[in-house]
């Protein structure tokens, strides 16, 4: 026989013909950082993770820099919540604060949530339209919310933040978010737009450690359908045309064909949003014994990496950079 593929994949030659190397420095740690508690609360649903209070989150980061990873992503749960979610762009809000200390003393590269959901009393991304708490066809209101997140990222930035990551799926938020920060005076800022975001089913234990369920119906009238996976094109298309630095497409694993499409479409560097239902499922299965933790931790994210994503957010991220 003349074609043998298995002669490279014997040890030393293996390692030389590897396509595909994940390092720490393609992983991002999402931290979350909680307003109403003064000690670490752990999340029950995401084993290993915790809500630190504002004065331990430079101590959080800490931790996650001392794996190899170099980028976080920072989540806030804050005192009080209202209709528009006003404490989102708060200057001495929860994520203001936490931004502010981290950047003062560390050298993390500081990416932060732009939503209103862990703000608003209701749950939903963005102001909803009058009427929406009794009628489920009714939704949020599309471009009131733009202001909102467009002030919430200017606050991020004023505190200091390297990235914005805006998430609601609000049509036009780039562009808004864009304009706002240029307006002032961040033109370099980069923005990481969730610009294929899923109305999936892995997201309930993210809920649970910020807070963020909705009280009354649901976010499928602005999240994606799972079934599409054309509309993400054209959602893609619509965020770079706005000017979105860096494409995410969540959540990563069910949605791989999704990674790699916008990876051959669009030259923007990509990435995956590993999310809390793909991480807490694992865990699931490897207490259960059924598998190995560390083995299907490292395939996983592997698998979002061979796709075409050259970030990962995960929270599998310090647990894989130390093994790295």
């Amino acid at each position: 026989m003349s074609r043998r593929p298995r002669r490279l994949r014997s040890d030393g030659v293996r390692s030389l013909v590897r396509e595909t190397d994940l390092s720490a420095s393609d992983l991002i740690a999402p931290v979350f950082v909680d307003a109403t508690t003064d000690e670490r609360v752990p999340i029950e649903s995401m084993p290993g993770h915790e809500r630190v209070p504002v004065a331990e989150a430079v101590e959080r980061v800490e931790e996650v820099l001392e794996t190899g990873v170099e980028a976080v992503m920072l989540f806030g749960i804050p005192k009080s919540k209202d209709a528009e979610g006003s404490r989102a762009w708060a200057s001495d809000g929860v994520v203001q604060r936490a931004t502010r200390a981290i950047t003062d003393e560390t050298d993390a590269y500081v990416i932060t949530d732009v939503c209103l959901c862990e703000y608003t009393d209701h749950g939903h991304c963005g102001a909803v339209e009058p009427g929406a708490r009794e009628d489920p066809h009714m939704t949020v209101d599309n471009d009131r919310t733009l202001d909102l997140l467009a002030k919430t990222a200017a606050s991020h930035a004023e505190a200091g933040a390297d990235m914005v990551a805006p998430s609601s799926m609000t049509d036009g938020m780039v562009g808004a978010i864009r304009a706002e920060l240029d307006d002032c005076g961040f033109e370099s800022l980069p923005v990481m737009s969730y610009a294929a975001k899923y109305e999936s089913a892995f997201y309930g234990p993210f809920r649970d450690a910020a807070d963020g369920a909705p009280a009354f119906g649901d976010r499928r009238h602005y999240q994606m359908d799972p079934a599409n996976g054309r509309e993400a094109m054209r959602e893609v298309a619509l965020d770079v045309e706005e000017g979105a630095d860096v494409l995410m497409v969540k959540p990563a694993l069910p949605y791989l064909d999704v990674v790699a499409d916008v990876r051959e479409h669009f030259d923007h560097p990509v990435a995956a949003y590993n999310v809390s239902g793909e991480y807490a499922m694992l865990h699931a299965a490897a207490e259960k014994g059924w598998l190995d933790l560390e083995a299907v931790a490292h395939e996983s994210l592997l698998s979002i990496k061979r796709a075409g994503a050259d970030l990962i957010l995960t929270y599998f991220a310090e647990d894989v950079a130390r093994r790295l």
